[in-house]
């Protein structure tokens, strides 16, 4: 990316939804050395025009599709898309056509050739692309980092790590919402956990070579519809009360009086005469078991990593698996590392580290800096990353740039196959 010391960062944001307009242009205008928002590209009328009016986007740069974004003369310096999974791939190869810098939320694309095809069209643009995978920049998984890197638990053996989805999270995204169908966004392994396979790949240190999974969608299905129970969970659903998965328990209830997320994607405004018309209306007041939803609501991955071939290498040859639930009530990561010397046990949530140390006997609890966002500080770290780089302050490729994040997509695509065929899959085979 260009030097910019002294110039203003000037930002377009396509998709303003919950992650365009909540969270990257809330952190890109908030910080100490804030960019601008010059362009928004939203097809909702009212999404579009609140972002413009809270961050002072010109009504001449306001556009219903990036398609008509891009047909302008390049507007910023760079560009962040957060449209749907299914929407990433044309955004993003006009804008790097015009040679935009990209922060591009993950997935890259919901399929192996459209990622394929942006990996592609990026190989000789001027352009660069940083791909969502926040985790890599939040304090707790760079403090982890840096216990394996300093050799602390010796050589790492086998590592455990649990996406914790919560099953409140599940039935709003995906069961009810925008990711609960394959066809209409990607498969659940990868929608929800491909940053935990850029997370296993980066801590690992070396390139997986082959991955076997189980999982299915055991639990939303309409054989499993309670006797009483109705299509609506406002539809005098006999046993509503006692259903953890109410609607009116989760958004009336475990969020009242939040204005954010989730409410906020169940009703623009979520006052409560309107949350309660949206509950009985829309589709995040639909039964669990009657909604059209079809991906895995349990996912169980092993992944074999190569063997550097270093003596010394913290990470080769590491076994690792990956579990992702609906039925947990946290809504978290967690993980466990297990080295030839030690042992390293992480809580995301509550930002917990503890080390062991099997030489000196020692448990050792790391400190790291807390953050009441759901990626641990990830958010804002990769936003200041982008910006930094975006001014010329640091340099070389992003941690999370397009080539180091299709590896996560390709663990994901084989597991995801695995799944589906029974069997072990090489990644070899996909490349």
């Amino acid at each position: 990316m260009p030097a910019r010391h002294h110039d203003p960062v000037t930002i377009a944001i396509v998709g303003a939804g919950n992650r365009g307009a909540d969270v990257y242009a809330r952190l890109l205008t908030g910080l100490p050395e804030p960019a601008r928002i010059v362009a928004v590209a939203e097809p909702d009328r009212g999404r579009r025009e609140r972002l413009a009016e809270r961050d002072g986007v010109p009504s001449d740069h306001l556009f219903s599709s990036a398609s008509e974004l891009f047909s302008r003369p390049r507007l910023a310096d760079a560009v962040v898309i957060a449209t749907p999974d299914t929407q990433h791939l044309e955004p993003a190869r006009q804008a790097l056509a015009l040679g935009y810098h990209l922060l591009l939320e993950k997935p890259i694309a919901p399929t192996l050739p459209e990622v394929n095809e942006l990996q592609a069209a990026a190989r000789d643009a001027a352009g660069t692309v940083t791909v969502a995978h926040v985790l890599r920049y939040s304090p707790f998984f760079l403090a982890i980092e840096r216990l394996l890197r300093d050799g602390r638990i010796g050589q790492l053996v086998t590592v455990q790590h649990t996406e914790n989805i919560g099953y409140w999270h599940f039935a709003h995204s995906y069961v009810r919402g925008n990711w609960r169908r394959e066809a209409d966004a990607s498969p659940m392994i990868l929608a929800k956990a491909c940053h935990d396979l850029d997370l296993l790949r980066w801590l690992v240190g070396t390139s997986c070579t082959s991955v076997a999974s189980y999982g299915g969608r055991h639990h939303f299905r309409t054989e499993n519809a309670p006797e009483g129970s109705t299509e609506r969970c406002s539809g005098g659903c006999a046993v509503e009360r006692t259903c953890p998965y109410s609607a009116l328990r989760i958004y009336d209830e475990r969020f009242a009086g939040a204005s954010s997320w989730p409410l906020s994607v169940v009703a623009e405004d979520p006052a409560p005469e309107r949350l309660r018309r949206a509950l009985e209306e829309g589709p995040y007041g639909r039964c669990v078991y009657r909604c059209d939803n079809d991906v895995a609501d349990h996912q169980v991955v092993a992944l074999q990593f190569g063997d550097s071939g270093a003596k010394n290498d913290v990470a080769g040859g590491v076994a690792a698996t990956l579990t992702v639930s609906a039925f947990t009530e946290e809504n978290t990561r967690t993980i466990h590392l297990m080295g030839t010397h030690g042992e390293i046990h992480g809580h995301l949530g509550r930002g917990e580290i503890v080390l062991n140390d099997f030489t000196t006997g020692q448990r050792l609890v790391v400190p790291v800096n807390g953050s009441d966002d759901a990626h641990g500080g990830g958010d804002e770290g990769i936003v200041r990353d982008f910006l930094a780089r975006l001014r010329g302050q640091r340099t070389g490729p992003a941690g999370s740039d397009l080539s180091a994040s299709v590896e996560s997509h390709l663990m994901a695509f084989a597991a995801e196959r695995s799944r589906l065929e029974g069997r072990t899959v090489e990644l070899a085979s996909l490349v």
